[in-house]
């Protein structure tokens, strides 16, 4: 496929100006090809990435696409404090292998981040917050207790553990959620009636404001992220059936310490 025209039609399903005020998205490094045979997803790209994609057979690779921006700020900013992402900048150039991001863009529009995650929590009547249009709030299917719900939710979005603040209803029924590190956006949920928030990396400040507040707050990793992987590669493949997706999903949630 023309390359021109993949990145246009992705460009048309989520737009740059849908991103975040200040967000880094698009293409990250090199130049693009004529043609795009052959894509990597990642949700990050980094050197465990690099070692898979230097030991694929089949040919080369034509783009990596990745969900967190691969350069966050100017070359010379990043480069100044991270050699490491300088090394591996240079050594991707040199395969001629270009680095794109979609970030915020892909998490606000129409069947990317926000909507995927809604989705596989099997929440009936998804739709934008009013007050946060990137996250999603919906419905569940029947009423369930909140230890309960946890649990499914973090089964249903593929980890391992997560952080219950038990502060609100005994028993949830509306949800709403933003992937990743959208913590602070509770009160937008809250405000909006939703009976349960759910997003990741959650500081103490705001763990105490929703505590306060009582309100009930899942916090999940920020890996619950990963169905980007998955999602792209549908999305990839509506546009071009004959579009070699490879997905690289190498990153796993911290080990939980318990102790007894």
């Amino acid at each position: 496929m023309k390359t021109k025209a993949l990145v246009r039609k992705l460009a048309t399903r989520f737009p740059k100006r849908i991103a975040e005020p200040g967000d880094r998205v698009g293409l990250m490094t090199g130049k693009f090809k004529e043609k795009t045979k052959r894509i990597v997803v990642c949700l990050d790209f980094d050197e465990e990435v690099m070692r898979h994609i230097e030991a694929l057979d089949g040919g080369p690779v034509d783009l990596i696409l990745t969900h967190h921006p691969f350069l966050y700020r100017s070359r010379y900013q990043v480069f100044k404090k991270d050699e490491i992402k300088r090394r591996l900048t240079e050594k991707v150039d040199a395969l001629g292998i270009p680095v794109y991001s979609m970030h915020t863009n892909f998490d606000s529009g129409k069947d990317g981040m926000n909507d995927a995650l809604a989705s596989a929590l099997n929440l009936c009547d998804i739709r934008r917050l009013e007050s946060m249009p990137m996250a999603r709030g919906g419905r569940l299917a029947q009423k369930m207790p909140i230890k309960q719900f946890a649990e499914v939710a973090a089964r249903l979005l593929n980890v391992p553990y997560g952080l219950l603040i038990n502060a609100g209803k005994e028993m949830v029924e509306t949800v709403a959620i933003i992937g990743g590190g959208g913590s602070s956006y509770y009160q937008n949920a809250l405000n909006e009636g939703y009976d349960i928030f759910i997003s990741g990396d959650a500081p103490h400040h705001v763990r105490r404001d929703i505590v306060l507040r009582e309100y009930n707050y899942l916090d999940l990793p920020h890996e619950i992220e990963r169905i980007f992987i998955s999602q792209m590669g549908k999305i990839l493949k509506e546009i071009d059936a004959d579009l070699e997706v490879i997905a690289i999903n190498h990153e796993e949630t911290p080990e939980v310490i318990i102790v007894s």
